[in-house]
């Protein structure tokens, strides 16, 4: 059972740690995402890994009870926005690391325009600005729900609530634009790794 006290490590480190490819590509997910450090990425990279693995044994398996645990499988995906409704486990093998990213709450309230930038995001977030259905939230890699994302919102406590706060004079265009570009860095980012 382990020490209740002592918290599991939700990650595993990449195997090798000098991987020149690895390492500037984690730079640039770290730069575009504003996380804290690395092994951010490397959680989200563990989440997916064990939801593929999972996914193989489920499609490997003929038993009635794995079409059952693909079916939860599926649903939970779903919940996250991770996998659209009419998805099938095998579509579970194309997620990626910034599939994941994207729904943490700390990339959402930048996109939802709550922030001018994803650090800034981060930074509300840790200092209990936003609320989720009235619940204040401090966790930036929070994985945000389907059904919570409308309600991401500023906390009634927070100064940032008044909508003349000085820090929240946001330009929301200037913000799709942003999203945009950095949307199409992405896809160029992954056709040079297809290209590969």
């Amino acid at each position: 059972m382990g020490d209740p006290r002592k918290q599991k490590k939700k990650y595993s480190k990449p195997a090798h740690p000098w991987q020149a490819t690895r390492l500037e590509e984690e730079a640039v997910i770290v730069k575009n995402y504003a996380l804290k450090n690395k092994r951010e990425v490397w959680k989200s990279a563990s989440f997916i890994k064990n939801i593929k693995h999972k996914a193989k044994e489920l499609i490997a398996s003929t038993k009635p009870q794995a079409r059952k645990e693909e079916k939860e499988i599926l649903q939970k995906l779903v919940k996250l926005k991770l996998l659209p409704k009419e998805a099938k486990i095998e579509d579970a093998l194309d997620l990626s690391i910034t599939t994941v990213l994207e729904r943490r709450l700390q990339t959402m309230v930048y996109k939802k325009g709550l922030a001018r930038t994803p650090k800034q995001a981060r930074q509300l977030i840790i200092h209990r600005h936003i609320t989720i259905k009235g619940k204040r939230i401090n966790i930036p890699s929070y994985i945000v729900t389907e059904e919570e994302e409308p309600f991401i919102q500023f906390s009634p406590q927070s100064s940032f609530f008044n909508e003349d706060h000085p820090e929240r004079a946001i330009n929301k265009e200037e913000i799709k634009s942003k999203i945009e570009d950095e949307e199409q860095k992405h896809e160029k980012i992954e056709e040079s790794k297809d290209a590969k």
